[in-house]
């Protein structure tokens, strides 16, 4: 699965769909996993500095279908926007794509949708987990890292500073029983989330992710 959709899955609870943070932070979140996946398989880049232009812009330098048709609407997003700064594609690339990435996960059977109501009155969907066995191992490589401070490879490192930016790792690493207070919990993730496991472009990318959660998150506190 993609790495959004596993962030997707980590924040939603099993039983009852309800998903564990704002939808506000979370979609700009999952449109940098997007981002984040397509660095990671060369797709995307930065420009540096003796390159043409200015430094830290939207490169591609694979235009190949990436075989994924989420990512490859992802990537079709980038290249029309080659030359801006990451945070420049944050917003495009999230629409709609929370509602895609559940849909995605139903398709495949780790989800259901099932039809509630906000407040008695609004119509919504929620999203309990249909076989919560591929959220289970991504759940296990997460807590192995920040509870057992395993070396996590390289999806599961990226997961957990996106957890991060969410703020959410006590939702995704129960603290009563791991043993951790959620201060610890942050603690284990921040040192995970900007250790060098990752190169320049990659960092950020994450970087990019992370600021525009913090400003969707503020955005959101403040308008109540």
């Amino acid at each position: 699965m993609l790495l959004a959709e596993n962030l997707l899955l980590l924040v939603t609870d099993d039983a009852s769909g309800r998903l564990y943070v704002r939808t506000d932070p979370l979609d700009p979140a999952l449109a940098g996993a997007n981002l984040i996946e397509l660095t990671m398989m060369g797709k995307v880049d930065l420009s540096g500095e003796g390159s043409a232009g200015k430094p830290g812009r939207l490169i591609v330098c694979e235009t190949s279908p990436a075989g994924d048709e989420v990512l490859d609407a992802a990537l079709r997003i980038v290249l029309a926007r080659t030359g801006h700064r990451p945070s420049a594609v944050m917003r495009p690339l999230g629409r709609d794509l929370r509602r895609t990435l559940y849909e995605r996960l139903a398709a495949a059977g780790a989800v259901r949708a099932e039809p509630a109501r906000v407040l008695g009155v609004f119509p919504v969907r929620r999203w309990p987990a249909q076989d919560a066995g591929h959220a289970a191992q991504v759940r296990r490589l997460v807590t192995q890292a920040l509870v057992q401070q395993a070396a996590p490879d390289l999806g599961s490192a990226v997961l957990i500073a996106l957890v991060h930016a969410l703020k959410c790792e006590h939702k995704i690493v129960d603290p009563r029983l791991s043993g951790l207070s959620r201060r610890e919990l942050r603690a284990r993730a921040e040192q995970i989330a900007q250790s060098s496991w990752t190169s320049q472009a990659l960092r950020q990318m994450i970087d990019a992710t992370t600021a525009a959660v913090k400003s969707a998150a503020a955005a959101a506190a403040s308008a109540g």
